[in-house]
């Protein structure tokens, strides 16, 4: 079962966006910021991780920077999923891992378990 890191800071959006990824068949773990994130990579080992990008207290570049930082860590695929998709160019988002971006404006709950699925 493919492990998901969902690192999300609004606790409601947290748990249906966990509950759509666990419905459709995936191990998934919630990570409320960062810090908790770098924790849950180190003990969780995702396979592929969800990032919300405005967290509290920080922002999601901290956690990218720190991800690629190492070799096993940067490797693992990232989906931006945010409310500001349109301020980010696809291709500078790839030199932190960020595969895909969806957009929490306009995404169906399906956007997130097809994006999974495309970098998984």
């Amino acid at each position: 079962m493919t492990r998901v890191l969902l690192v999300e800071d609004d606790a409601w959006l947290a748990e249906v966006e966990a509950s759509i990824i666990s419905d459709a068949g995936y191990e998934v773990l919630i990570a409320p910021h960062a810090p908790a994130a770098i924790d849950l990579v180190d003990s969780f080992h995702p396979e592929v991780i969800v990032l919300d990008v405005l967290l509290a207290g920080s922002t999601a570049f901290a956690l990218l920077n720190e991800l690629q930082s190492y070799s096993d860590t940067g490797m693992v695929p990232v989906i931006l999923c945010t409310n500001i998709a349109d301020q980010f160019d696809a291709k500078k988002l790839k030199e932190y891992g960020v595969m895909k971006v969806v957009d929490k404006t306009t995404m169906h709950p399906s956007d997130i378990i097809a994006a999974i699925r495309s970098v998984s």
